[in-house]
């Protein structure tokens, strides 16, 4: 038998079908997705504003939190509401640029993410390691840079990943098993060869991120040997209370993300839709929570929204 010819068809629409095997049950799984949507929403907005406003909050470690805040609403935003469509509306169609601009969203999102991480393991170093020099060294000056230098990192690690797919042909079927698009995904529909894509998509950003949360993790080892050498032990709790909830949000962002990759790459014998659900709350989860942690964690924080509210929202 010859094999078919692709060659005559090449789609610019996709269908995003959502979650395989538990369509009947879309409109129940969107519950606990819009609900968690709205209040990762209204936390980091709440967030970003309270920094914003508060003098107290004008320091590193709070601009950091405040750029992780816009980012996670990017990340939740590039993904939710198109799923949330599909639920409600079956509104199950794509265009090919509204998938690319999807993903390269998604991905860069999560990128600046990590890397914003980074930098905030770098503020708690500076701080507890070089109290005395904090304010020299991470001076207005220097926060833009790294704010900027993240940003431009993350950008260039991903945007090749925009040409990659477009450069491929699409001709052997425009159905994708997903709620969202993403690269290997989409990748796979395609009739040619995808080798560079699978490299490129799996170890350029992955080893950045990587190389995020191994910086991270030195950092962390020399913050812990430089609390247990202060004197009393009031110091070194407060010390370690001013790390725990970035730890949190660490591991809220991280451990996610390498379970689903690691259920992605072994969990062969996993359901498709507990992939997609994973994935899911991937992008859900840590942009929810991280408002919440920093909310409880943060003294001024907790004030100011108490403010906020009374005031009737006069800050935002």
């Amino acid at each position: 038998m010859s094999a078919p010819n692709y060659s005559t068809v090449n789609y610019d629409m996709f269908v995003l079908i959502g979650i395989p095997g538990l369509r009947d049950l879309h409109m129940l799984i969107s519950i606990p997705f819009c609900l968690m949507y709205m209040v990762a929403v209204a936390g980091n907005v709440i967030l970003i504003c309270v920094v914003a406003v508060e003098r107290s909050l004008h320091e590193p470690m709070y601009f950091f939190l405040s750029l992780l805040a816009f980012w996670d609403l990017v990340l939740s935003s590039s993904t939710v509401p198109k799923a949330l469509s599909i639920f409600w509306f079956d509104d199950v169609d794509i265009s090919f640029g509204g998938c690319v601009t999807q993903l390269f969203f998604m991905h860069f999102a999560f990128v600046v993410e990590s890397g914003i991480l980074l930098a905030m393991a770098f503020d708690r170093y500076v701080a507890i390691c070089y109290p005395l020099k904090y304010t020299t060294i991470l001076n207005h000056d220097v926060i833009g840079k790294i704010g900027g230098a993240v940003v431009i990192r993350s950008f260039a690690t991903v945007f090749p990943i925009v040409f990659l797919v477009k450069r491929l042909p699409f001709c052997r079927t425009n159905i994708i098993a997903h709620t969202f698009c993403e690269h290997i995904g989409l990748a796979k529909l395609s009739c040619a060869d995808i080798t560079i894509n699978i490299w490129y998509g799996i170890s350029v950003p992955l080893l950045s991120v990587m190389l995020d949360m191994v910086t991270i993790v030195i950092s962390y080892g020399l913050i812990l040997r430089a609390v247990f050498k202060l004197p009393s032990r009031d110091a070194r709790m407060k010390a370690l209370s001013t790390c725990g909830s970035h730890v949190c949000v660490i591991l809220m962002f991280y451990v996610p993300g390498i379970f689903t990759v690691i259920a992605q790459r072994f969990g062969r014998k996993i359901p498709k839709h507990v992939h997609i659900l994973l994935a899911n709350l991937f992008v859900l989860v840590p942009p929810m929570m991280n408002p919440i942690i920093y909310g409880v964690k943060t003294k001024q924080i907790r004030e100011r929204v108490a403010l906020v509210f009374s005031s009737k929202g006069k800050y935002c």
